[in-house]
């Protein structure tokens, strides 16, 4: 057979090309031969060495992939000794180089556990056929070696008990959590019966159930999942579990033992409660996001609408009083859909300076509006105003007078108070040094048992018929976003106080006067973008009045046409505004990269009645300079525009 027989194309020839071995062979003339002999078989080739101190150091500096030794080394550590070193601390394998060696050193040798043995003078084929051996049987004891220690740590890893046994239904493995469901330790259950430390009983009739793992090994099959058992751990106390068991097959096909998988059932069933909410839930959050978008797109029209004909109708007083009252109306629907959004999955927050002096008193008669229970409510003028979501902000205090009102049946009074307060690095609460609004929400209710005060914030946790355990958890969770807190304090019988912290904004909130005092004229050529004509027709007119030349695009692409032409006309737009959302076209964060690439400087606003994207949030990072959320008055408008317009 030709030498290039041997030699292996395609990616096992590169994969061979890269085999790295080191040479340990003590003769000059042998070691002259063997490298030669490795060089034409493309081996990379490490050495010679001719002493087994320098071997070891050799292999743990390189890594070679192999070992070719000399058994008979000169000095005080021989090739065998050399070996099991590098065999111990490295796990490289190791081919013998002898011409003679005695009974005695051959079983010194075997104990090292060699790859293989090449004898001198050898041929070249043998060396090939040798090494190839040995680097094949090294890559599957290294693949077995693996793959038992991934089985091993998945096996200990994972959330369902899992015991192992021989054929005898002797244990021989338990994983942690088989340890802690029975109360047994591995290393007392090893070589134990399987059926001293699982006993089960029938859930209902408390009798015994056979075991599933004699079972196994009787009929020879797997045991499918079966619930309905208790299990009976090591003190005596009974657990519900469902279980199943599988034989363990060997190379004959005989059973070789069986492995057991069970798992606490009680919190299987709560998992599986939990992602029927939630995927209820999911749902929900869905359905509210589309309502949300197309409702804000018609209170933009409603009240767009709305502030032109007021403007047009300044000599009327009782129209323009009908108009206030209709807009007023609009824009407690919006305060409406800003709840509603809150539910809706990835409803990113909108921070603006707000007033918590505004959301209470709007809360309080919105919640109470109908009720039986009266409000009492302590809110100073001076009251530091905050960077939140409004709509979020109203969604908790919502959630507490709900709470207040719901524990009072019969009626009474709900005190809601609010203070500024300075939190110093020596407070309990967990919150930052800093100042801070607090706001207090007590009513004269049932009050809540001490044993559910750490419990009412978790997820799913209620004692109301009905309820789904999510009002207090999503409160606790949004004001824990705005790095406050939520605190409780309730007596049986006497009440409940809910003490939410925000921290203070550093920032003074705007104030306006009446809407027409406070428009912000403007002039320039603007280019509006929005698949609704009602938007289009509305907010076009609004800009009109605003003093405003505008030109419209019904998705990105008409949009990109529109400004091409208008750059080229020279007669450029002097800003765009984007909607977000096309449906089956170019929406605003793909058309304002096409801007871009036209006219780096273009001034653009992005605008959507729809909170999921983060753009509304995080509006410069997609390449805007301001935000504008559906539904808005002329005023926002105005403001958006001479914001935009100003900016350097």
């Amino acid at each position: 057979m030709r030498r290039s027989d041997f030699y292996l194309s395609g990616e096992e020839g590169q994969t061979m090309a890269k085999v790295r071995i080191l040479v340990v062979e003590d003769d000059s003339i042998i070691a002259m031969d063997l490298i030669h002999s490795l060089q034409n078989l493309q081996y990379t080739v490490i050495g010679p060495v001719d002493s087994g101190e320098v071997a070891v150091v050799r292999a743990e500096d390189h890594q070679p992939d192999l070992v070719l030794m000399d058994i008979m080394l000169k000095g005080e550590m021989d090739g065998i000794a050399a070996a099991k070193e590098i065999r111990r601390r490295f796990r490289i394998p190791v081919v013998y180089l002898t011409a003679f060696a005695t009974e005695a050193t051959l079983r010194r040798a075997m104990i090292t556990e060699p790859f293989g043995y090449i004898l001198k003078p050898f041929r070249e084929r043998e060396l090939h056929t040798t090494i190839e051996m040995a680097l094949y049987r090294h890559k599957l004891e290294s693949e077995i070696k693996k793959s038992k220690e991934w089985m091993t740590t998945v096996l200990r890893s994972i959330g369902d008990g899992v015991i192992a046994t021989d054929a005898q239904g002797q244990i021989t493995f338990m994983n942690p959590v088989a340890e802690a469901l029975t109360g047994w330790q591995q290393e007392e259950a090893l070589g134990q019966d399987h059926e001293e430390l699982f006993k089960i009983l029938d859930a209902e009739t408390l009798h015994p159930n056979p075991s599933p793992i004699n079972k196994v090994l009787q009929e020879e099959k797997t045991v499918q999942l079966t619930t309905n058992n208790l299990l009976l751990d090591k003190n005596g106390m009974a657990l519900d579990i469902s279980h199943s068991a599988a034989p363990i097959w060997d190379e004959s096909g005989k059973i070789s033992g069986v492995v057991l998988v069970f798992r606490d059932y009680r919190e299987y069933r709560k998992l599986e409660a939990e992602r029927t909410q939630t995927s209820k839930l999911a749902s929900l959050s869905i359905l509210a996001g589309g309502i949300a978008h197309d409702f804000n797109n018609l209170l933009t029209a409603i009240m767009g609408n709305i502030a032109i004909a007021a403007l047009h109708a300044e000599v009327q007083n009782l129209v323009i009083e009908r108009l206030s009252q209709a807009e007023k109306a609009c824009l407690r629907a919006q305060g409406l859909i800003q709840q509603l959004r809150t539910y809706s999955v990835g409803g990113i927050p909108q921070k603006k300076t707000v007033s918590i002096a505004e959301i209470l008193n709007e809360a309080t008669s919105f919640v109470l509006k109908s009720s039986n229970v009266r409000r009492e409510a302590h809110i100073p003028a001076e009251l530091w105003e905050v960077a939140a979501d409004k709509g979020q902000i109203s969604q908790v205090i919502n959630n507490m007078l709900f709470n207040a009102d719901e524990a009072m049946p019969q009626g009474g009074i709900v005190k809601v108070c609010a203070e500024n307060i300075l939190v110093d690095a020596d407070s309990s609460l967990n919150l930052a040094e800093g100042r801070y609004v607090r706001i207090a929400i007590k009513d004269r209710g049932t009050g809540i048992p001490k044993d559910h005060l750490d419990k009412i914030f978790d997820p799913y946790f209620t004692t109301k018929k009905g309820g789904n355990g999510l009002g207090l958890a999503m409160a606790y969770s949004i004001i824990k976003s705005y790095e406050g807190c939520i605190t409780v304090e309730s007596e049986p019988g006497s009440g409940t106080t809910f003490f939410i912290y925000l921290p203070a904004s550093s920032e003074k909130k705007l104030t306006h006067a009446k809407e027409k005092e406070s428009l912000l004229i403007g002039r320039g050529k603007i280019l509006l973008m929005d698949d609704e004509e009602m938007i289009l027709e509305t907010s076009g007119a609004m800009l009109q009045r605003l003093g405003y030349e505008v030109e419209f695009a019904k998705d990105g692409h008409e949009a990109v046409e529109l400004y091409k032409v208008a750059q080229s006309s020279g007669k450029p737009f002097n800003a765009v505004i984007l909607d977000l959302t096309i449906p089956g076209s170019m929406g605003g964060k793909e058309t304002i990269l096409r801007l871009k690439a036209i006219d780096p400087n273009v001034k653009s606003i992005v605008s959507s009645g729809y909170a999921h994207d983060s753009a509304m949030s995080d509006c410069e990072k997609y390449g805007f300079q301001g935000v504008l959320p559906k539904p808005y008055r002329m005023r926002e408008l105005g403001e958006a525009m001479h914001d935009l317009l100003t900016k350097d």
